[in-house]
């Protein structure tokens, strides 16, 4: 994918890269700290997860940091934190237009 595929990212894929400028976590480590955190209101099934972290790391925005049989863990790599962090600056820039805008 090209950066254009992440001028603006899912609310799923900001909160795969959220939890793991967290900490090192595997796919099911990430689904629970995303439903914790938002109160149930975000849930991403394995289909989508995996997609994700597949995607995300195809790109460079995570790497595999270990694998114990089928459970891998990811860490975010400097592109990723440089994406979300992105991210994290439009989605604050949409609020002000929004409170300016009321």
């Amino acid at each position: 994918m090209s950066k254009k595929a992440y001028d603006t990212l899912t609310e799923t894929m900001f909160y795969v890269l959220m939890s793991l400028d967290r900490e090192d976590m595997c796919g099911t480590q990430v689904a629970g700290y995303v439903k914790e955190l938002t109160g149930g209101r975000v849930v991403m099934g394995p289909g989508t997860l995996y997609t994700i972290l597949s995607n995300f790391q195809k790109e460079g925005l995570i790497d595999k940091v270990d694998a114990q049989g089928r459970k891998i863990v990811y860490t975010i790599t400097e592109k990723g934190r440089s994406l979300y962090n992105e991210e994290i600056n439009r989605l604050r820039a949409c609020l002000t237009d929004a409170e300016r805008g009321r």
